[in-house]
């Protein structure tokens, strides 16, 4: 069986065809509200379409899922199949034992079997995929069997808790300035560094780490929103996420001072240059653009010219998809709304940044010396400075709970504090609230890691993110000299 995805953007350029037009092809997707990402599985000969299993793609495309999550669970179908035909089945026939014979393989006999978490994704996918074709009465029965509580039995059944990695004060600098802001370890400039813009780098790592947002947060900020904009005051920013939020839920999010300032800083030095070079480039893609010609800060909306209609937005609103395709008028012609940019003049896609991080891990680990924090044996990830935030915020406030009173009985009077319900207070609520977690349980898991943490400063953060305070290496120099005997 074959897979496609719906596509309207692709329609003018290379649907020809006398029978019907792009355009109205196009509008009947709108008036259907079928949306882009929504699977399409075809029969591999023919390739006509499988009525039930487009029927079920058109299911998920009603439910509002994004594009992101729409191919995820179109591609779970496709290899549940493609290993089906291999046992001389398919979907719409299999029995359980093809169904188990198919979580072994992802588990346990494949070259790379999947974890817990993974297959647990893909047994969701099954046990609404079958649900589905039962209410429709395409099948009379689930080929599988039903577990107590209605639950799906072949869903793992060991629930694995979260993988909860921070970065200390050293390790964390050294990630930012020797592995993505290429320098030495004595902080001087590594000239076989080739990384294209170490500012944009050491700038969003500042953002997450000053904000606690998650990866799609803020990897694609808008200009306006956090305050590098004309006309607004600078200094630290506060802005709303809702539509590149986890579930789409909205929440305030804050960006201190100094993470803005990286950002400006990355704005006066390197985005310029990227600007200029891609701004032909964008000129003949203005078509397939979203080209705003009013930004009102205030209200915090865009307005602008989109496949040749004016549109106004929300920017909360706005997903991922929009913020890539939203440019405006510079200096030097169109250019991106968003913060980041990348070399063809728009934000760069979640491959990039995983790139400009593994590249930051191979200059890391191969300019390592007596000098370098101790490196883990798994390679860092961008979630790991949100799992940072969490816990120095966390131990920050717990401490300003504790006072200078005696582990056992601030602990104790931290719990009255909790049961008596000033939940204003609460420091995990608190983080909880900061961090966009739809259930206090997920903060929880972080208790465990708030006394392991090495280093105790006044303030949460302070000195972490900017240039105010010591650089990498005037930290390894201290750390290197207390080594060998001296002060």
């Amino acid at each position: 069986m074959d897979l496609a995805f719906v596509q309207s953007g692709l329609l003018e350029r290379f649907l020809d065809s006398d029978v019907i037009s792009a355009e109205k092809v196009a509008t009947l997707l709108k008036r259907r509200g079928v949306l882009d990402g929504t699977p399409v599985f075809l029969e591999e000969e023919t390739q006509m379409p499988v009525p039930p299993l487009c029927e079920y793609g058109r299911y998920l495309s009603t439910a509002l899922l994004d594009e992101t999550t729409l191919k995820d669970y179109g591609r779970a179908v496709r290899r549940l199949d493609d290993h089906l035909a291999e046992l001389g089945s398919d979907v719409l026939s299999a029995v359980e034992s093809d169904l188990v014979s198919y979580r072994d393989h992802r588990t346990r006999w494949q070259g790379k079997p999947i974890g817990g978490s993974a297959w647990g994704k893909e047994s969701f996918v099954q046990d609404d995929l079958y649900g589905f074709l039962v209410d429709r009465g395409v099948l009379t029965h689930r080929p599988a069997r039903v577990a107590a509580r209605g639950r799906n039995a072949l869903a793992p059944r060991v629930r694995s808790s979260m993988d909860i990695r921070h970065l200390t004060f050293e390790q964390y600098r050294y990630f930012r300035d020797v592995g993505l802001g290429g320098q030495l370890p004595n902080s001087q400039v590594n000239p076989t560094f080739r990384g294209w813009s170490p500012l944009r780098g050491r700038a969003g790592s500042d953002i997450a780490l000053g904000s606690g947002t998650r990866w799609r947060e803020w990897s694609t900020v808008l200009l306006p929103e956090i305050g590098l904009w004309p006309g607004m005051p600078g200094g630290a920013a506060e802005f709303t996420v809702q539509a590149c939020a986890k579930y789409g839920k909205d929440r305030p999010v804050y960006v201190p001072e100094d993470a803005v300032a990286s950002a400006d800083l990355f704005c006066l030095l390197e985005r310029p240059d990227i600007v200029r070079r891609a701004a032909r480039g964008l000129e003949r893609k203005a078509r397939d653009l979203f080209v705003v010609g009013d930004v009102d800060v205030a209200g915090g909306r865009v307005r602008g010219v989109m496949d040749g209609v004016v549109r106004e937005f929300q920017m909360s609103a706005m997903d991922p998809k929009l913020r890539r395709i939203t440019v405006y008028e510079g200096e030097f012609g169109l250019e991106a709304l968003t913060l980041f940019v990348c070399r063809g003049g728009l934000m760069p896609g979640a491959d990039a940044w995983k790139g400009y991080r593994h590249r930051a891990w191979t200059r890391m680990t191969e300019l390592a010396d007596e000098t370098t924090p101790r490196l883990p044996s798994r390679r860092w990830r961008w979630h790991d400075l949100r799992h940072t935030y969490a816990l120095r915020l966390l131990t920050y406030l717990e401490n300003l709970m504790d006072g200078e009173e005696p582990d056992l009985q601030a602990r104790r009077r931290r719990h009255r504090s909790y049961l008596t319900g000033h939940i204003r207070h609460n420091p995990l609520l608190i983080v909880s609230r900061r961090l966009g977690h739809a259930s206090p349980e997920t903060t929880y898991q972080y208790l465990q890691y708030t006394d392991d943490l090495i280093n105790e400063f006044e303030a949460a953060f302070s000195g972490w993110v900017g240039d105010d305070e010591a650089t990498y290496a005037e930290i390894a120099s201290h750390a290197l000299s207390g080594a060998n005997g001296g002060r």
